[in-house]
């Protein structure tokens, strides 16, 4: 079994929290997401980040707009729709109750 495959699969579980998290705090396209997210060492592509959005936004979940740019062609910014909020503090709920958990077992057994 290759390490690299499972890392990529606890990532990938936790990216749309993640991406719900960035947009919580401020609107923001996606160069913006996939910057905030390398910055957290998450290295993310576009190819993977695009499909994410557009189903993130069908559920209701987010919104967009389109803004001029002085540098460029118009971005697509990315905004929390209420529903996304109130799916946010839900995903903030169950995180927490996750990682105590998994400290909980990861602790316990490393003490055994």
């Amino acid at each position: 079994m290759k390490i690299e495959n499972t890392k990529a699969q606890m990532r990938k579980g936790v990216l749309e929290y993640c991406i719900l998290s960035i947009l919580n705090n401020k609107d923001a396209y996606v160069a913006e997401i996939l910057e905030t997210l390398k910055d957290a060492k998450m290295l993310v592509v576009e190819g993977t980040i695009y499909p994410l959005l557009t189903r993130l936004k069908n559920a209701g979940l987010l919104n967009y707009r389109w803004e001029e740019s002085t540098s460029g062609p118009p971005r697509k910014y990315y905004e929390l729709t209420e529903t996304g909020k109130l799916f946010l503090n839900e995903l903030n709920s169950t995180w927490n109750e996750l990682q105590q958990a998994v400290n909980l077992v990861t602790n316990s057994t490393k003490n055994d």
